[in-house]
């Protein structure tokens, strides 16, 4: 399928090939046969591909994770990704902003403190704002309101963001908070 994708791309005149989740195939591979053969020969194929004996010309290839600790080494040797930008977590006025643009297309009550909100959610990624308002949403919803209240927002805070922070599947941060 890899092979396939890049003879096409090559094919146009400028393609950009965009991998989401890359972690899901290019995870650091290992000596087990337990039925994850199929990923590693994907894996296996996207690094021939990347490498290859002729030149990509106009492909250019992105890849996205967020969990580049667990990317194998040989999908992160120079040459084979040109560069690395990291996108670190929104600051507090970033948080803010990503309240109000979560909050735009929602029937909230005016004077809803955004910086407020943002303060409670210190590590919070977009993703898990966006969480926080659509369970907010939902509490409104539950209590028969039209309207989303600070109250739904701060009690989805503390069930989003406090909630779920107790503890995390990923091994790195396998600890009770």
């Amino acid at each position: 399928m890899v092979r396939e994708i890049f003879s096409l791309a090559k094919q146009k005149k400028a393609c950009i090939l965009f991998f989401d989740e890359i972690d899901a195939i290019g995870g650091t591979r290992f000596e087990d046969s337990t039925g994850e053969s199929e990923v590693q020969r994907t894996m296996l194929e996207l690094l021939n591909q990347l490498d290859g004996f002729e030149s990509r010309g106009a492909v250019k290839v992105i890849m996205a994770t967020n969990r580049p600790d667990i990317l194998d080494p040989a999908l992160m040797r120079p040459g084979r990704l040109d560069r690395k930008v990291e996108f670190g977590l929104p600051d507090l006025e970033g948080r803010t902003q990503i309240f109000r643009i979560h909050c735009r297309s929602m029937n909230c009550e005016k004077g809803i403190r955004f910086d407020l909100l943002a303060r409670l959610c210190p590590n919070a990624t977009g993703a898990d704002i966006r969480s926080v308002c659509t369970e907010a949403g939902m509490f409104a919803i539950r209590n028969r309101r039209k309207q989303v209240t600070e109250k739904d927002m701060l009690d989805s805070i503390n069930k989003v963001i406090k909630g779920y922070a107790k503890f995390s599947a990923t091994p790195k941060y396998m600890v009770y908070n």
